[in-house]
């Protein structure tokens, strides 16, 4: 039994960019186009009622920026596309980067007026690490911006690969006069409105360049030498490159004006890879076997990739967004959660478009599923219908800020442990436990992380909490060779010693001196930066 032909029709994609550049707007003009959606919210009217359909947490409301990722579904010339909206912000990059392993390829949004900015290089090296094909759409040509020739100059520097132009600008600002598309031979016309359609637009092939040189004059000039200068530079597209992510497409465009955005759309079905395949350690005799997993493979196997309490707050439940690697889930399906071999019985099973879902028929390698459950799910689970796999990669980072958590009321302590639980499996959050009592400890990468924790530990678990700093900077996850040396090392570092959500034991540190003088005294212990799903697979010792 094999399934290309669903397959092949997959589209799995992750929308990545610096806060600011008009990534929540552009997903939400692809759901618009693809038909997924009927009307598009305005991301930063928040006073508005209509908030952008992708941003669904409280939080997210009163700020106007996305602090989660959403999974939205939708179906486009006879393609399922699943999109990921990540968040913009650094303090919620782990989030970013755990998306960033369910999918084939990534949608970059660059800003027009500033280009390649900080949080946009952090995700490029991510996408760089897995060679991750990247579809790059330059935003708000509507704006006063930078010349097109400067912006391909840094993003080829940025990402290290050339760029192919599809479409090109004619002006920019109030004299933005359209888009050349090379690929169809043809200018489409700019017209401001965000209630534009697609077919609105008036379109006129380049033959008529008499008429083209009339109409827009000297900015119809400036950008055939400008487009003529880019081509010239850049490698003809390459569909071989892009898929190995040695070069990138780019388009030009305004989300806000919906003008660009269906270049974009078609080319993500034109020429962005299908599912592919995925490595697995096959354990056996207790020894990992390396296995790839071809998606049409019969054999349901998945990844958990995401992990969300209080999706709906009627209910309390809490999803797992799982990457199908391969074969085709079917309701009532007998699954397995590798990691304690126990049987996975969700409630219900769902696709999503953001707040909306709808229980799944059926899905195959590439959809992204979500499974309701009450617990017994974590981030990085191998969920399969009986083969013993383990796909790895799912990374979680060492937090460089903590806090002490202090409830205000100690009466809520069961509900605290429980929002604590959930947050830390959720990966919202990194939760130390001291193996000697006392406090929980929160780490994260980002201030704002313990603020949205403080808020949904409030509005979630009804547990009003203070946030206190402690003397903690810094930790490492620790493995030895036997437990005996563990168990050494243990004994000699009581206060310091801490167990994280996944029960890993992790090392606290109070500067930077602190793992280089236990290393030290106990040569044999590992310490690891970097923590892969369950303690399988530790990062390089640091």
């Amino acid at each position: 039994m094999t399934y290309a032909s669903e397959t092949r029709r997959r589209r799995t994609f992750a929308i990545i960019s610096h806060p600011d550049a008009g990534k929540t707007t552009l997903t939400e003009k692809l759901l618009l186009f693809s038909g997924a959606i009927q009307i598009a919210g305005s991301v930063k009217a928040r006073k508005a009622s209509r908030h952008a359909t992708s941003d669904w947490m409280e939080i997210e409301k009163q700020r106007g920026i996305s602090v989660a990722s959403s999974v939205m579904q939708m179906l486009y010339r006879d393609h399922v596309i699943n999109l990921l909206d990540t968040p913009g912000h650094k303090d919620f990059s782990e989030d970013t980067y755990r998306v960033l392993t369910a999918v084939d390829s990534a949608l970059m949004v660059i800003d027009a007026a500033n280009g390649v900015e900080a949080q946009t290089r952090r995700l490029i090296e991510v996408c760089r690490q897995r060679d991750t094909p990247i579809i790059t759409f330059v935003n708000k040509m509507d704006r006063e911006v930078r010349d097109p020739l400067d912006i391909l100059d840094e993003v080829e520097r940025e990402l290290g690969m050339p760029c192919v132009p599809m479409t090109w600008p004619v002006g920019q600002g109030k004299s933005f006069g359209g888009i050349v598309n090379l690929r169809t031979q043809a200018m489409t016309v700019f017209d401001s409105g965000s209630e534009r359609l697609p077919q609105d637009f008036e379109t006129i092939a380049l033959t008529e360049q008499s008429q083209l040189a009339e109409r827009f004059g000297l900015e119809w000039q400036t950008a055939m030498d400008s487009m003529e200068l880019a081509t010239g530079a850049s490698p003809t597209f390459d569909p071989e490159a892009f898929l190995a992510g040695q070069q990138t497409p780019v388009f030009f465009g305004s989300g806000v004006n919906n003008f660009g955005v269906m270049e974009v759309l078609d080319a993500l079905v034109d020429l962005a890879p299908a599912p592919k395949p995925r490595t697995s350690n096959l354990l056996v005799n207790k020894q990992p076997v390396v296995k790839e997993i071809q998606p049409e493979d019969s054999a349901f196997s998945g990844v958990v990739f995401k992990v969300q309490a209080n999706m709906d707050a009627n209910h309390r439940d809490r999803i797992a967004f799982v990457r199908m690697a391969s074969g085709k889930y079917t309701p009532g399906m007998k699954l397995k959660v590798q990691r304690t071999a126990k049987e996975l019985r969700p409630t219900s099973v769902v696709t999503f478009l953001s707040q909306r879902r709808e229980a799944v028929d059926e899905a195959y390698a590439g959809d992204i599923i979500g499974f309701t459950t009450h617990g017994g799910v974590q981030l990085g689970d191998t969920i399969t219908d009986g083969a013993n796999l383990q796909f790895t990669g799912l990374p979680f980072f060492a937090p460089e800020l903590f806090m002490t958590v202090i409830l205000k009321n100690p009466l809520r302590t069961k509900q605290l442990q429980t929002g604590l639980d959930q947050l830390g499996e959720e990966g919202a959050i990194q939760v130390f436990k001291p193996e000697i009592g006392g406090p929980m400890l929160l780490g994260a990468v980002g201030q704002l992380q313990f603020e949205v924790v403080q808020h949904r530990l409030k509005a979630e678990y009804d547990c009003d909490v203070r946030l206190e700093g402690c003397q903690y900077t810094g930790a490492r996850w620790i493995t030895a060779n036997t437990p005996a040396e563990l168990r050494e090392f243990t004994n000699a570092y009581p206060q310091r010693m801490s167990l994280d959500a996944a029960g890993t034991l992790a090392y606290l540190c109070t500067s930077p001196y602190d793992v280089r003088l236990a290393q030290e005294r106990f040569p044999k212990i590992h310490f690891h930066p970097l923590r892969e799903h369950a303690g399988l697979a530790l990062g390089s010792a640091g």
